[in-house]
This record gives structure tokens, sequence and C-alpha cells, in this order.
């Protein structure tokens, strides 16, 4: 599957609670994301929507359908992140890493985790070239 590209607000919420809880019926959900103040019909509605997308699945439990995410996490948020960055950033990434930088949204401490993972990876690319 490709995965998914601009999900709602809603639609990563419900994800979310899909893959904090597996399987999870209309009402949990609707438990779920009841500081939003939505009604358990407009869940219900969302989760066919998604449904239908190939985002979610159900089965039967009982009279219940229990709806179980379609899609990873990390898929959703490569895909997420790619969009934003052809949006906003006409396709360079290192655009967004420099305008995080420069808003002062990546700390000392994440600033040196960032330099980990950056050797990381180039030591794998250089593995992978050999």
């Amino acid at each position: 599957m490709k995965g998914p590209r601009n999900l709602g607000e809603l639609q990563l919420a419900i994800l979310r609670t899909l893959w904090q809880r597996g399987d999870a019926a209309v009402a949990d959900v609707h438990a779920a994301l009841s500081d939003r103040g939505l009604a358990l019909t407009t869940i219900a509605t969302m989760l066919r929507k998604m449904e239908e997308k190939g985002l979610v699945s159900h089965r039967e439990n009982g009279r219940q359908f229990l709806y179980r995410a379609r899609v990873a996490p990390d898929l959703v948020q490569k895909n997420l992140v790619s969009d934003l960055v052809v949006r906003l950033f006409d396709g360079d990434p290192l655009e967004l890493v420099n305008h995080l930088l420069r808003a002062g949204e990546i700390d000392l401490g994440e600033l040196d985790d960032l330099r980990r993972k950056v050797a990381d990876a180039e030591r794998r690319q250089k593995k992978e070239r050999s």
C-alpha cells in the first residue's frame, strides 16, 4: 500500500487510537476522543469512510464492529512528512531541517541525538555502497 496522504485531523486521531488499542469498537474510539465533543455517529461515519479508503478494516464481534488500522504509523508519518516537504519547502528536506533549526524547534540535547543519527545514516549508506 502506498499510504495515505492529506489525512484530516480527526482521521489521524482515529488512527492513533487504533494503533494504541489494536481492535476497537466505535464506542471505544468515541470514548478515547471524548475531549473533541463529537457524536458517536460522527465517529461511526468517519470509520466507515476510512474503511472505504482502505485506512481501516473491521470484523464483527457479535453485533459490534471492531475496527483496526490497516496502515502502519511509519508509513503515515513518511507520507505526511513527504507531503509537507513538497508543499512548504519545494521538495527540499534540508530546508525543513534548516527551518526547525532557525525557529529554535530543536534543543541542544536533540541536536546531539540528531548528530548521532546523521552519523549512523552515513555509516549505513557507505556500507550499502560497498
